[in-house]
């Protein structure tokens, strides 16, 4: 069983920063595309950024300008710094690690916006 452990999450009032952490074991981050995807009550898991192995970003559309992902080779970790924080972004948010054989996710992380 892979781990994937989110940490960061929480309340936020709307205009504000939170920063998201996931660690990943080490023989499966360095070989694999690591992405956030979010989900709020009613709708679809959807992506908000991923980042390659050699450290690509990806981003929604949504979160353009406002999210960063970045990932730490050395401590297996990938993080999304999210800034202007809109009452649209609430969701639990999910880490990702995905290959051609695998796809594993972390259980999540609550991240709520109040206006």
């Amino acid at each position: 069983q892979v781990q994937l452990v989110e940490s960061g999450g929480g309340l936020v009032q709307a205009g504000g920063s939170l920063r998201l952490s996931c660690a990943a074991p080490r023989t499966i981050f360095v070989i694999s595309i690591m992405g956030w995807f979010r989900q709020a009550p009613g709708n679809q898991r959807e992506l908000v950024a991923d980042i390659t192995m050699a450290g690509t970003p990806n981003y929604a559309d949504s979160v353009k300008g406002r999210f960063t992902i970045s990932r730490d080779n050395a401590k297996n970790t990938v993080y999304l710094q999210m800034n202007s924080l809109k009452p649209d972004d609430t969701a639990v948010y999910y880490c990702n690690a995905r290959a051609s054989t695998w796809n594993y996710w972390g259980q999540g992380t609550q991240v709520t916006v109040s206006s």
